[in-house]
C-alpha cells in the first residue's frame, strides 16, 4: 500500500486555486487607456505567450517531473524475525542443553529486531516521501514564478502597469 494520494494534496491545492491565484495575483492598470476588452484580450495574448516562453501552464493540473520514490524490498518484520531468531536459539540452546528455552528467547528477540527493522523501514520511505513531495512543490513554485515574470514583462510591453 503506498501513500502517494497524500503526495497529491499539495499539488491538488495548487489546482484547485490556480485559475483564482491568476487574477487574484495580480494588478494590472490600463495606463494607455486600452479598454475593458482590450485588456481582457491582451492577458488572453499574454498568457499564451507566458505558457509558450515558460512551458509552464497555471490552469493546468500540476503533474509529478519525477516519479515518486518507490518503497523498499521488505526486510521481514514481527513474524520473520520471530522464525529467525527461534531457529537461532532453538540451535544455541541445543548446545547448551535447553533447546526450547534457547528457541524461546530467540523467537522473541527475532519478533523484537524484525519489528524494529520494519519501523526503521517506514520511517525511511515516509521521510522519502516527503522530501519528494517538497521538492515537487518547490519546482511548481518556481515554474509559477517564471510565468508570472514572462506574463507580466507581456502585459507591460503592451502598456500595462503591472503589480504581483
Amino acid at each position: 500500500m503506498k501513500s502517494i494520494p497524500l503526495i497529491f494534496i499539495p499539488f491538488a491545492i495548487l489546482s484547485s486555486s490556480a485559475q483564482a491565484a491568476l487574477a487574484q495575483d495580480l494588478f494590472v492598470f490600463p495606463s494607455q487607456g486600452q479598454s475593458e476588452e482590450q485588456m481582457e484580450r491582451d492577458k488572453v495574448e499574454c498568457q499564451i505567450w507566458a505558457r509558450q516562453q515558460t512551458g509552464f501552464d497555471p490552469l493546468a493540473t500540476p503533474t509529478a517531473t519525477t516519479p515518486p520514490p518507490s518503497r523498499e524490498a521488505s526486510q521481514g518484520g514481527l513474524l520473520r524475525g520471530g522464525l529467525r531468531g527461534g531457529a537461532l536459539g532453538a540451535v544455541a540452546g541445543a548446545i547448551g542443553g535447553d533447546a526450547g528455552r534457547g528457541a524461546a528467547t530467540g523467537a522473541a528477540t527475532g519478533a523484537l529486531m524484525g519489528g524494529m527493522r520494519r519501523s526503521d523501514q517506514a520511517v525511511r520511505e515516509q521521510t522519502a516521501q516527503r522530501q519528494w513531495a517538497q521538492q515537487q512543490e518547490a519546482e511548481q513554485f518556481r515554474d509559477r514564478e517564471r510565468f508570472n515574470l514572462a506574463f507580466q514583462t507581456c502585459l507591460q510591453g503592451k502598456g500595462y502597469t503591472v503589480n504581483f
